[in-house]
């Protein structure tokens, strides 16, 4: 699964944009008075504002040989989150290592090196290294309801987990994370998991293919 396009909401988009462009880097492609899109990587980030807006979680794929200078590049910018004193988190099951920090809305935004991808990179680590956004937050009341809908439809498979209280859905490329939003927390923060509403075009199997969350409730469309 490739996360084409995420289309989330924000509080105040003029901070969004700022935070976005000045100090994570990113190019604009595209602004307008109710949203702005930037590209991260294979995959672009389109941002709009809304009045019901609730903080999100998502992550991007970094080189997989690149954490320690990613770290060291988000120092210079953003407070590092952290578990415990730990700022690098290590997720041996996954064989993958991440760090994460907040935007200006509080969205948890996670950079994730998962060395089974084995893309390694020679450069130093700079905002060309974030190679595609790879995981979007989906809580929910009924994981199994959302898995056996996209998994019907788009043929995603299970990555890790179960319909108990974490599922993620798809590939180490793109992931929907699934939590019960009334049983568990977003890590490392133990923030409250919205069921915040988004929007996703994304390839899978070859085809192209579009997602919406709205109030909690899947739509889905090929």
């Amino acid at each position: 699964m490739y996360i084409n396009e995420l289309s989330i909401y924000c509080r105040d988009l003029h901070k969004q944009q700022h935070f976005y462009t000045e100090v994570l880097g990113l190019k604009m492609i595209d602004k307008w008075d109710d949203s702005v899109t930037f590209v991260i990587g294979k995959s672009l980030l389109r941002l709009e504002p809304s009045p019901d807006f609730k903080p999100y979680h998502f992550a991007i794929n970094i080189p997989s040989n690149q954490i320690s200078g990613a770290l060291q590049w988000l120092r210079s910018r953003v407070v590092v989150l952290k578990d415990g004193d730990r700022e690098i988190q290590d997720f041996t099951s996954w064989n993958a290592k991440a760090l994460y920090f907040y935007d200006t809305d509080f969205n948890i935004v996670e950079f994730i090196a998962r060395r089974t991808l084995q893309n390694e990179s020679e450069s130093a680590f700079s905002q060309t290294s974030l190679l595609e956004i790879s995981e979007i937050g989906m809580p929910t009341d009924d994981i199994e309801r959302v898995y056996n809908a996209v998994h019907h439809k788009y043929g995603l498979p299970v990555y890790s987990g179960d319909f108990g209280g974490f599922c993620a859905i798809g590939d180490e490329h793109g992931l929907l994370i699934c939590i019960d939003k009334y049983n568990k927390l977003w890590y490392p923060t133990n923030d409250p998991a919205y069921s915040s509403d988004f929007k996703l075009v994304f390839t899978a199997g070859g085809e192209a293919c579009k997602l919406r969350y709205d109030h909690g409730k899947l739509n889905i469309d090929r």
